[in-house]
């Protein structure tokens, strides 16, 4: 079933029902917007270990600021800020505890076979389709993420350079430059060139 477009009646809407705790709502929001918070989430960390506790944790965060969204953005900005957020501090923390490990332990093992594996085990390779499509997935795996979550967020989920800064909380001129530089990285990796990076 189509979702309408997120007008100003739509986010109004949204942000009424989300203070009412309107659980048709909240079951609707979960059914429109599941897919793209699990692959932006994939996109951005570039693992698909941890991402449904991302995601659920988005949702709880959601429902606990409710009173929070306004309505004056779409909503989509507001749900992936909130998965930036959450996924940059979970991002944070495993890295702290990976210094804290010393380097025997079975968990930088674990990361060494990760980073060492073939790349069509690769959760962007995974939900690939045909040759192109796994050509792009792997050249954007090997973008820094910060350029792969705006190209994501600018090309796939169609965010405005405005949303998008609101998301990752850097200035519109910020983006803009991550974006340039992006294509440009990514357009040379499509074509084997990796004297660009």
């Amino acid at each position: 079933m189509p979702f309408p477009e997120a007008t100003e009646g739509e986010t109004q809407r949204i942000a009424l029902g989300l203070h009412r705790m309107d659980a048709a709502l909240i079951s609707e929001l979960v059914d429109r917007y599941q897919y793209r918070l699990v692959r932006y989430l994939i996109y951005i960390t570039g693992r698909r270990e941890h991402v449904e506790d991302l995601v659920q944790e988005t949702w709880v965060r959601v429902l606990t600021r409710a009173t929070q969204y306004g309505g004056r953005a779409r909503f989509e900005t507001w749900l992936f800020s909130i998965a930036h957020n959450l996924a940059i501090d979970g991002m944070r923390k495993r890295q702290i505890l990976s210094l804290d490990d010393s380097p025997t332990t079975a968990s930088e093992g674990n990361a060494s076979a990760t980073l060492l594996a073939p790349l069509h085990s690769s959760p962007f390779l995974a939900a690939a389709r045909g040759e192109d499509a796994m050509r792009l997935a792997g050249a954007l795996e090997l973008l820094d993420a910060k350029y792969r979550e705006v190209l994501l967020l600018r090309f796939q989920e169609d965010l405005s350079l405005l949303e998008i800064s609101k998301v990752v909380g850097v200035p519109v001129a910020t983006i803009s430059s991550r974006i340039h530089r992006g294509l440009r990285l990514l357009r040379s990796h499509w074509k084997g060139d990796t004297s660009a990076s």
